[in-house]
């Protein structure tokens, strides 16, 4: 499957980042590279600092970036001190931080971010470490209920998380297209015919296995430490609780 990935909010980005052709700018979320090659199209003497925790997305921003004074490296934003540090670079005069799960992830079966296809339960940006999996079938009810309210900010919480509970003393929950039926038979009928019942929870179980706002509170402090006097930090969030940290 190709990674391709529609850079959102491109243009504010570029205004906001208030680009110096001799400055140097980082990207926290490399993807598909569609911000960090427009970042790197405008420098001249500059250079691009491109990050991403997902391997697919090296992959693919390394050979994307190959043609200018880019640089990707596989990390998470929260660790951009040490990157940074490895390059010999202390401070850059820009950064953006594109929050959350990309198209790709969300459009490839085969991660487990997705409650259209039938995948195993994966939702790992990184690909190593706690699955989907492991959340849905390993966490206690409180635990399970805490962070569905809390990352999902959904009110039918306490009965996903016991219908969870109760399905997996009968079977192990594997994938995807299981879970989303658990989550749509915890719901009300009504609620269901609205919108798709299945989203609060999911982004929730994807929000603790990638533990996405502590990267986030960690990322924003590193990346003030970073910026030079002056420069500037763009940050695109997709939801409430993304907002109020940011």
């Amino acid at each position: 499957m190709e990674f391709s990935h529609k850079p959102v909010m491109l243009y504010e980005c570029l205004e906001g980042l208030n680009i110096n052709p001799e400055g140097i700018y980082l990207d926290g979320t490399a993807g598909g590279a569609g911000h960090s090659s427009e970042i790197a199209k405008r420098l001249t003497t500059g250079r691009l600092i491109s990050l991403d925790r997902d391997p697919d997305a090296v992959a693919v921003a390394t050979e994307r970036l190959k043609d200018y004074n880019a640089t990707v490296v596989n990390c998470n934003y929260s660790e951009m001190d040490m990157a940074l540090s490895d390059l010999g670079i202390d401070k850059v005069n820009g950064i953006l931080m594109d929050l959350g799960v990309s198209s790709y992830q969300l459009d490839n079966a085969a991660r487990g971010f997705s409650y259209h296809y039938d995948a195993a339960l994966d939702m790992r940006m990184s690909k190593t470490g706690l699955s989907a999996k492991d959340v849905v079938n390993e966490y206690s009810y409180a635990d399970l209920s805490k962070i569905i309210f809390e990352y999902g900010e959904e009110k039918f919480a306490r009965n996903i998380a016991n219908n969870i509970v109760k399905a997996r003393e009968k079977y192990t929950i594997e994938t995807t297209l299981e879970l989303a039926e658990i989550i749509r038979n915890s719901v009300p009928q009504k609620f269901r015919r609205e919108k798709n019942p299945c989203k609060k929870t999911f982004q929730a179980i994807r929000m603790e296995v990638n533990g996405e706002l502590t990267h986030l509170s960690e990322g924003l402090d590193k990346a003030f430490d970073a910026l030079e006097i002056g420069g500037r930090l763009c940050v695109i969030t997709f939801h409430s609780l993304e907002d109020r940290l940011v």
